[in-house]
């Protein structure tokens, strides 16, 4: 019986267009000042864990949110693009508004999560799941009974907390999928499971401790 795998599955710290409620997807946003000061605090929050590995998306963001784990683990990041956000095709670089405004076909099919339906130029809801699934199997298979982390992204997420619980992919989604919070999956032969989902209490502060920085432009 293959021993079963721990793993860490880190969103990334904020951006300035996580803040404007803007689609990022395969676009290349680094980290903003809030973003830097999630990334120190979450590998804090993590220092004592006995990680094999970090993975992480090849996007800036994700890697940098990576960086500061890899180094107090003292190990390297390893990107894996196939941990990337969902292809967004024309939604890339829009606010919620501008895409309700300019394709409201395909907001709505967007809303409805049908998952055959992939904005022009971008990924089926589908494909992207058996990706983000496929992924996090394939990594956590080489590391039976250790624990290692996946620094990605929310769509990323959604699908792994999906797969864990056997939540349908239309079900609306009612869990956070926060920046640089820490969520727990187990893996074994037979799929993922929960351990613990959004445990943000680094994030919080506590007495004595400088507020996030507030982000520039």
């Amino acid at each position: 019986m293959e021993e079963p795998t721990r793993l860490f599955v880190l969103r990334h710290g904020q951006t300035a267009w996580n803040a404007q409620l803007r689609i990022q997807g395969h676009l290349d946003m680094p980290l903003n000042a809030v973003g830097r000061w999630q990334a120190t605090r979450l590998a804090a929050a993590l220092q004592g864990e006995e990680l094999a590995a970090v993975y992480s998306s090849d996007l800036s963001r994700a890697r940098e949110t990576a960086e500061p784990l890899a180094r107090l683990m003292q190990l390297p990041v390893v990107t894996d693009e196939q941990l990337r956000e969902r292809a967004f095709g024309h939604f890339e670089g829009q606010t919620f508004e501008d895409i309700e405004t300019t394709w409201p076909d395909d907001a709505a099919r967007w809303r409805q999560r049908d998952p055959s339906f992939g904005p022009g130029g971008g990924e089926r809801l589908l494909d992207f799941y058996e990706r983000s699934v496929s992924v996090a199997t394939r990594l956590a298979q080489c590391h039976p009974g250790q624990a290692i982390a996946l620094v990605a992204h929310g769509g990323v997420l959604d699908c792994l907390y999906r797969a864990a619980l056997g939540i349908e992919l239309q079900a609306p989604r009612s869990w956070p999928v926060a920046n640089a919070a820490i969520n727990r999956l187990l893996w074994t032969p037979q799929g993922l499971s929960m351990v613990g989902w959004h445990d943000a209490a680094h994030l919080e502060g506590v007495p004595g401790d400088e507020p996030p920085p507030a982000d520039t432009p």
